[in-house]
């Protein structure tokens, strides 16, 4: 080893840039915090080449004063704390007192401030450690900090910066998540002369959230806030989430807030996911803009260098906080999508001219069904209307495809008010008239969502019931897999299964769940499955979210398969179960049971708006 010696000043500070300065993106992020805790209202950030060149934030907070200046550059100098107690209960966005002393080692800087108060302000200019004494200037109230030639000295660093777009687009992504944090300050964005960002102060958090994020998800966000118990600990929580039609690929587009501050966070990230469980395809991430208010003392915020993470007392709490709150929500809202009628990108549009005349018009009602039973979709559609007209007067019976109210079935007095128009197409889909227009139903995912939904009251009563086995059935599985076999059992009890092993790589199943039998669920296939999963995910069985995955299994061998006719009354009686279940509008593997086509969409399509 070389002999111990105290470290060059610009040394230092290059390694405290390393860790708080990655990109041009880093050093907007702390200035424009900076910027926040001097009381701005307005803040303009302009670019140039991404910011890699220039990066000018000016803002008109309380400033700094002129014998103060030159503190503003020197490391670990703050005016946030003062005690060692103040670490525990941080309220403001910086606080360290190093970003500044890190951000000018490594670029050229000049910074102009007038404080509140003061007829004159004052000028710091330098590079590196190396700076000019102040010097009085004009200036406006606030401040103007121009750092330029970002890693200038280290060159290492330099190269190691992505492409101006690239770097723009981190800083853009940033200043959107800023503005949204801080929906009463104006931010304008400005990148090579071009003002790409610019927004008002003082707006609501919903309109600064759809001018960030784009308009299109006006009609798709749904306002979340936590019920009333969790105020008397001090924390509060609200925001919008996106409705499931609007779910990501990744999480990027999930923004978390705690004390205006943005956060990445595991536990409220898990929540978010878990209330909408059921809803989502498992590949896709939900949209999500949360605010949460607490104590400062009540989380610790000094675990990253950038304050891009943070700790809470109270992890639990947080995470249920955010759970309840995003499933009551989802639970209340119509999450039913809405189909686009508008045709496919290559695809010209057709009219009433182009689709097939029907020959012959048929005598009679009942003549009129069997002949349109016949037609394709196209034609269907233009002689549904007719088909209307031939019923209204007479009763076809079990013939006629126009099915009663699931409400009034039972009583045989339905009237034509009361009546639920069904059609079952290619035996895969129902067609279903409602107040907004037609429902178009699968009833695949349906059926599984309401197999789901009893499986589930069934086995938070208790374990399910099971059938025995005439002869016990043979799973044959992988060697690893006969080891998940005792760390399964509890789970398989819970869903009614009695498995054994059998020899070295076979178990034998002595009781299948008697849900599944009647359903004529293959045992061997079911419990292969199952294995497999288990091996290729890791769930742990004690986990509620395993019992969710394997009721989904068996929700989805259990329901009714595309191209399975069903009868008036199967039909009448899922339509009924989806009035009763919660989420009937998604299978539990989330995509969804129903779309909507409105009577507007129907209508534009047809000329008449």
């Amino acid at each position: 080893m070389g002999e111990i010696r105290v470290l060059d000043p610009l040394l230092v500070n290059q390694i405290a840039a390393g860790e708080v300065v990655e990109r041009p993106a880093s050093v907007v992020k702390e200035l424009v915090e900076n910027a926040i805790d001097a009381g701005a209202t307005r803040l303009r950030i302009e670019l140039e080449r991404g910011g890699i060149e220039r990066i000018e934030i000016t803002d008109d907070g309380c400033g700094i004063e002129p014998e103060q200046i030159s503190l503003a550059v020197a490391p670990h100098a703050t005016s946030k704390l003062s005690r060692a107690e103040d670490l525990h209960s941080i309220a403001t966005m910086g606080f360290r007192g190093e970003a500044l002393a890190a951000i000018t080692s490594v670029s050229r800087f000049s910074i102009i401030s007038r404080a509140a108060g003061r007829d004159i302000g004052a000028r710091l200019d330098g590079e590196g450690v190396e700076f000019k004494a102040p010097a009085p200037c004009g200036a406006p109230p606030g401040t103007t900090i121009t750092i330029r030639n970002l890693f200038f000295n280290t060159p290492a660093r330099r190269k190691f910066l992505r492409t101006v777009q690239t770097e723009y687009g981190h800083v853009s992504d940033l200043v959107g998540r800023l503005a949204m944090s801080h929906p009463a300050l104006g931010f304008i964005l400005v990148h090579d002369g071009a003002t790409t960002l610019d927004l008002p102060p003082r707006q609501s958090p919903r309109q600064r959230i759809i001018e960030v994020l784009g308009t299109e998800l006006d009609r798709e966000l749904l306002e979340v806030s936590q019920d009333d118990s969790m105020l008397e600990r001090g924390i509060t929580m609200w925001g919008y989430i996106g409705t499931p039609a609007v779910a990501r690929s990744s999480a990027r587009h999930q923004h978390f807030f705690i004390n205006g501050r943005f956060v990445r966070d595991r536990t409220i990230a898990h929540a978010l996911k878990e209330g909408y469980r059921g809803l989502l395809d498992p590949t896709r991430r939900p949209l999500a803009v949360l605010y949460i208010e607490m104590d400062p003392s009540q989380v610790d915020v000094n675990v990253h260098p950038t304050k891009a993470e943070v700790r809470f007392r109270e992890t639990q709490s947080i995470h249920g906080l955010v759970l309840t709150a995003v499933r009551q929500r989802l639970l209340l809202a119509d999450l039913t999508p809405a189909a686009s009628m508008m045709p496919m990108r290559g695809e010209m549009p057709w009219s009433r001219d182009d689709a097939p005349m029907v020959a012959t018009q048929p005598t009679s009602a009942r003549a009129f069904v069997e002949h349109f039973r016949t037609l394709d979709p196209v034609q269907r559609g233009f002689a549904y209307q007719e088909l209307r007209e031939a019923l209204k007067d007479e009763d076809l019976g079990e013939e006629n495809i126009f099915a009663q109210n699931p409400a009034a079935a039972g009583n045989g007095a339905a009237t034509a008010s009361e009546a639920v128009r069904i059609l079952q197409v290619h035996q895969s889909y129902l067609v279903v008239e409602d107040a907004e227009g037609l429902s178009i139903i699968d009833q695949h995912a349906l059926h599984e969502r309401v197999m789901f939904e009893e499986l589930k009251s069934r086995v938070l009563a208790g374990n399910l019931e099971s059938q025995r086995l005439l002869m016990p059935a043979v799973v044959e599985v992988r060697a690893e897999q006969m080891d998940l076999l005792e760390s399964l059992r509890p789970l398989l009890d819970r869903i009614g299964v009695e498995a054994e092993a059998m020899g070295p790589r076979s178990i034998a199943v002595h009781a299948f769940p008697s849900f599944l039998f009647e359903r004529r669920v293959d045992p061997v296939v079911f419990l292969t499955e199952l294995f497999d999963r288990a091996a290729e995910e890791g769930f742990s069985p004690e986990d509620e979210a395993a019992l969710h995955e394997v009721l989904d299994m068996m929700s989805c061998k259990a329901a009714v398969k595309a191209g399975d006719r069903l009868t008036q009354e199967e039909l009448l009686e899922l339509l009924r179960r989806r009035e009763e279940i919660e989420r009937g509008g998604s299978c539990p593997h989330g995509r969804p049971t129903t779309i909507r086509l409105t009577l507007r969409d129907l209508e534009r399509q047809f000329g008449r708006r």
